[in-house]
């Protein structure tokens, strides 16, 4: 990898300043109609699918097979409308960008070549960021694998929320409540992956105060088939059933009163929280965070 300064300097540029747009034409590309790859950088041309190589930083975990088939047709009908993105390897072959469906439709469709965009990436760090930025932007992504891509930007490629946010012209607010799915159990995420259950399922699931009780709700939401304002409407209820008030004159509170603490301090900070009480009827309350963007964003809400 390049040197890590270069390289935040350079990709804090943003997005535009490392791959130009291709053009958007109204009509389907014709590889017949392009030229061949003559090395020349930031121009389309027509490359043959058998030298396209997956993606090693894909952001996509599922490929829905219906799906598929259904751009297969709409390439033996109309062609491949928008040019995949690649840079260029060794011997004559490219590594994908942005467009692992297209090349899959293409090839169950038969096609020999492909109208590709042709851009120079100078280093794995600035590939990982464009494909995920890319895929982000052009692709249809479900919301864990939108939250994987943003938590591969802040670990691999060193950006905080923030920046993130800006890259992908989202607000942090929507970075992080994709960030806390990464919080929930596999069942879940996997069934927000199948669509089972929806984003806002999950976000109102992650203010439960364990995992069993999330996993229990989460089967009666597949089950029962309940809105999202149905199963807000049972977390609420389920905070206000553990307060347990203590008996008149005691000082002490009760194991219950303390798990609606946790809820609502779960809920107002989006983390888990726990309460532990010492002997001496003190105690410590413990905030967790994932990431440094993530106790940013839980110190702003404790200063609010």
């Amino acid at each position: 990898m390049a040197d890590s300064h270069k390289s935040k300097s350079v990709l804090g540029k943003g997005l535009g300043a490392l791959i130009p747009r291709a053009p958007s034409p109204e009509e389907p590309v014709s590889p017949v109609s392009l030229p061949k790859d003559d090395g020349a950088d930031n121009v389309i041309v027509a490359v043959e699918v058998s030298r396209v190589h997956p993606n090693p930083y894909q952001p996509r975990l599922d490929f829905d097979p219906q799906a598929l088939d259904e751009l297969k047709r709409s390439i033996l009908e109309k062609g491949v409308i928008q040019p995949i993105t690649v840079r260029r390897v060794t011997d004559g072959n490219y590594e994908l960008i942005s467009g692992e469906r297209r090349v899959r439709a293409s090839q169950e469709a038969g096609l020999k070549t492909i109208p590709a965009y042709v851009i120079r990436v100078s280093s794995d760090e600035e590939m990982l960021e464009l494909a995920l930025v890319e895929n982000l932007q052009r692709e249809h992504l479900n919301p864990i694998e939108i939250a994987v891509s943003y938590q591969r930007l802040i670990d691999e490629c060193r950006l905080t929320q923030e920046e993130v946010a800006q890259k992908i012209g989202k607000d942090r607010t929507t970075v992080t409540n994709f960030l806390r799915l990464l919080k929930l159990p596999e069942r879940i995420k996997i069934s927000v992956r199948k669509e089972e259950i929806s984003m806002g399922h999950a976000r109102a699931l992650i203010t439960l105060p364990d995992e069993r009780t999330q996993l229990r709700v989460h089967d009666k939401i597949v089950q029962q088939g309940l809105s999202v304002r149905k199963v807000e409407a049972l977390v609420k209820d389920f905070g206000k059933k553990s307060v347990k008030k203590p008996a008149a004159g005691s000082e002490a509170r009760s194991d219950g009163s303390f798990q609606s603490i946790e809820t609502r301090l779960r809920q107002s900070l989006g983390t888990k929280v726990s309460i532990r009480k010492a002997p001496n009827g003190g105690g410590e309350i413990v905030i967790e965070y994932y990431n440094p963007g993530d106790l940013d964003r839980i110190l702003e809400l404790l200063e609010e």
